[in-house]
């Protein structure tokens, strides 16, 4: 009751009683991110760590969930794609159904989309057809740490259950749906069935990391806490606990390659 109480209590004004399922929701949300200069000074690091990661060559770059953030603006020629039409947005399709030819891709980039995908398994299995060898797949997601569990299953209104059994869970809708220890499931806890199933797709690197400024910022969804002028001092906190990451982070940098 406490904590349902805190959530009215911070959840930013422009969020309250929306639908997640609708566009405009997620339309909404980018003026959030832009509103909310801490929150923004978070999206500006995780889009310079996603461009920084991008294999060389030839390919395209395919980023999913475009339509809250501005990724384009560190990746030139960035192919922009929502589950639903919204602005800003040059092609709507289903992650799990791509409409692209085989190792036409030379990376695929998101933000918090795994864990909102209802059959993971689909998404896998395509982006491995669709990325060239070398290819890779950079994502930043939320992660299971004690801390973790602690936050979003008593002030976040997604689910998190890193006992579910199954890489699936019942849809309710693009965004309502989820399960936010989904990317840990998969990689970690289930590591040896996601390289039997999966053997084409390496895990190259998994960095959790984040453990307070999202927290702090308020997120997509909330007030923020604390204001821009502090950012540059959470960060430096959270540099000095790195060595404490599994037991802190709330995030984590995912790159999986294909072979």
């Amino acid at each position: 009751m406490a904590a349902a109480f805190l959530r009215r209590l911070l959840t930013h004004p422009l969020t309250v009683g929306l639908n997640l399922d609708d566009p405009a929701t997620t339309e909404l949300r980018r003026q959030v991110i832009a509103s909310k200069p801490f929150l923004k000074s978070i999206y500006d690091e995780w889009y310079r760590l996603l461009a920084s990661e991008l294999p060389p060559g030839e390919g395209a770059v395919l980023e999913l969930g475009s339509g809250a953030g501005y990724c384009e603006r560190f990746i030139p020629g960035l192919i922009t794609s929502e589950i639903f039409s919204c602005a800003g947005v040059r092609l709507v399709a289903d992650a799990q159904q791509m409409p692209f030819g085989n190792g036409s891709l030379r990376a695929i980039v998101f933000v918090d989309v795994l864990h909102h995908m209802a059959d993971v398994s689909r998404f896998l299995a395509e982006a491995a057809r669709c990325l060239r060898t070398g290819g890779k797949i950079l994502m930043i997601e939320p992660w299971v740490s004690p801390w973790s569990r602690f936050v979003y299953q008593r002030l976040h209104h997604e689910a998190f259950h890193p006992e579910a059994q199954d890489w699936s869970f019942p849809s309710t809708g693009p965004l309502s749906g989820a399960n936010g220890a989904l990317p840990w499931i998969v990689l970690v806890r289930d590591r040896q069935k996601f390289e039997s199933e999966f053997p084409e797709l390496a895990i190259e690197q998994i960095r959790p990391f984040l453990p307070f400024r999202y927290l702090v910022s308020g997120g997509v969804s909330m007030r923020s806490l604390m204001p821009g002028f502090t950012h540059v001092a959470w960060a430096q906190l959270e540099a000095l606990l790195e060595p404490r990451m599994s037991s802190l982070a709330m995030f984590a940098f995912i790159s999986l390659s294909r072979r």
